[in-house]
């Protein structure tokens, strides 16, 4: 029997109604496949209140010598409040109760070293990060116990061996097929996973960062191979992809398909799909990713695969990245300058500015910054190399399709399409896979924008 791997989001496993949730989806699958469930940590509708949220509020808070009693108090009573309704056997409630309460007084205990050496190391923090997943991982197999279904929770926290030094391609390949080892499913059982998988080089958020329980389930998928997994699930709070924020632009609707790069570019400049590790590495074993919506079970979800059904559409999606600053390098020693830009970037490179668009001329260089890049020293820094213009409160609006390849007058229709709603475009840049045009315009035009642009090319007459 085929498998499918299900990870299910913090806000999936949110409360004990979501768990019991996830468990009916689960018993669903259950019928026709195999299952090997991965589990983030849990969390509300706010983000700040997550446990991930809670935890990396109280490390901050110890480093500064701060008391943080309150914030672990919080994740005590979150997960004993959801274990009383997702758990009704007194026997399996009552071990559960113990766990949480063992696991996070190890987490008091390492919190509490952590406030007298006022210090976080990476090692430190992934540590702390895993108590979650492993609350939320055990919550879930009880729950699943309770209504009669053979789980098997499965702490991955030592699956990295403690002598890897190095993050590399190696190292993932590696790691890839330990977890699969690890979580291959025995006939009759559900492994329960814990979306953390253990001590990285380097720090688990720095390696990876908060996806990191999306690109561990596509490990785990990659590992097992095409083979023996059907299909990828990632359950989330919303539908699948859209082809533009429904809050945004009310007409915009779920594509049925989409392909990896179409996915990727949709994701760096504003949609939250999903983490870009995470289809690389599923893409790359042939295997197809569905994203769903754990509160709507029933419906079809957006389908990622290499090779999406061949559509008339040239545009597939549009998007927007706010919180955007243009930063803009002026000098007459650009003109013919060996290493000019070279230099401009190493700037960037050491205040750790992440760029994302670029457009030059002869004697000028702009660029765009996310707000919170360190602007003013990374400004006074690039001043050495000539008159330095910051203009902040912008947005990247992006247009995404494979279709766009070939398809003539694209831009054109997308900047008339901005100039008839009244939206200045700033800069303009298309990607080198060409299947996607960006402009950068003012953050109060952006709905403007989105829906100026979405009419054009993905709605009906």
């Amino acid at each position: 029997m085929a498998i499918i791997v299900q990870k299910f989001g913090g806000t999936s496993v949110g409360s004990g109604e979501r768990i019991r949730g996830v468990g009916d989806i689960i018993a669903d699958t259950l019928g026709d496949h195999q299952v090997v469930a991965v589990v983030s940590a849990i969390s509300g509708t706010v983000k700040s209140e997550g446990t991930t949220s809670k935890i990396l509020e109280a490390s901050e808070r110890a480093v500064r010598g701060e008391p943080f009693a309150d914030a672990i108090q919080f994740i005590e009573d979150n997960h004993l409040g959801a274990i009383e309704t997702a758990v009704s056997s007194a026997p399996l409630r009552k071990a559960l109760e113990a766990e949480v309460h063992d696991d996070l007084a190890r987490l008091t205990s390492l919190l509490e070293a952590i406030q007298v050496i006022r210090e976080l190391s990476p090692r430190s923090q992934d540590l702390l990060l895993g108590t979650g997943e492993r609350l939320a991982a055990r919550t879930l197999t009880a729950s699943l116990q309770d209504r009669g279904i053979n789980a098997d929770y499965i702490d991955l926290s030592e699956v990295v061996n403690e002598d890897e030094r190095e993050i590399d391609p190696a190292f993932f390949d590696r790691t890839q097929r330990m977890l699969a080892e690890r979580c291959l499913p025995q006939e009759g059982t559900v492994p329960i996973v814990t979306g953390f998988f253990g001590l990285v080089p380097g720090g688990l958020l720095r390696a990876v960062g908060r996806g990191y329980t999306d690109f561990t389930a596509a490990m785990i998928s990659a590992g097992l191979g095409s083979g023996r997994v059907a299909e990828l699930q990632v359950w989330k709070e919303v539908d699948g992809i859209f082809t533009a924020d429904p809050r945004k632009v009310p007409k915009a609707h779920v594509l049925r398909r989409i392909s990896p790069l179409e996915a990727s570019e949709l994701t760096y400049f504003g949609s939250e799909v999903l983490h870009p590790f995470t289809m690389e590495r599923v893409v790359s074993a042939n295997i197809p990713i569905r994203l769903k919506n754990t509160f709507h079970p029933a419906g079809e979800g957006t389908l990622i695969v290499p090779r999406p059904e061949k559509t008339a559409a040239r545009v597939t999606a549009v998007t927007a990245k706010r919180g955007i600053t243009i930063v803009t390098v002026s000098s007459n020693r650009m003109y013919n300058a060996y290493g000019f830009l070279e230099g401009v970037f190493k700037v960037l490179a050491d205040h750790g500015a992440v760029v994302d668009l670029v457009s030059t001329s002869e004697v000028s260089i702009s660029f765009t910054i996310e707000r919170g890049d360190n602007l003013r020293a990374t400004k006074d820094s690039l001043e050495r190399f000539g008159t330095v213009t910051v203009n902040a409160g912008r947005a990247i609006l992006s247009m995404v399709g494979e279709g766009m390849k070939f398809a003539v007058g694209t831009s054109g229709l997308m900047f008339s399409a901005l100039g008839s709603a009244g939206v200045n475009i700033e800069m303009i840049s298309q990607g080198a896979s060409e299947i996607n045009i960006s402009c950068v315009i003012r953050e109060e035009d952006t709905q403007k924008g989105l829906q100026a642009v979405h009419r054009a090319f993905l709605e009906g007459p």
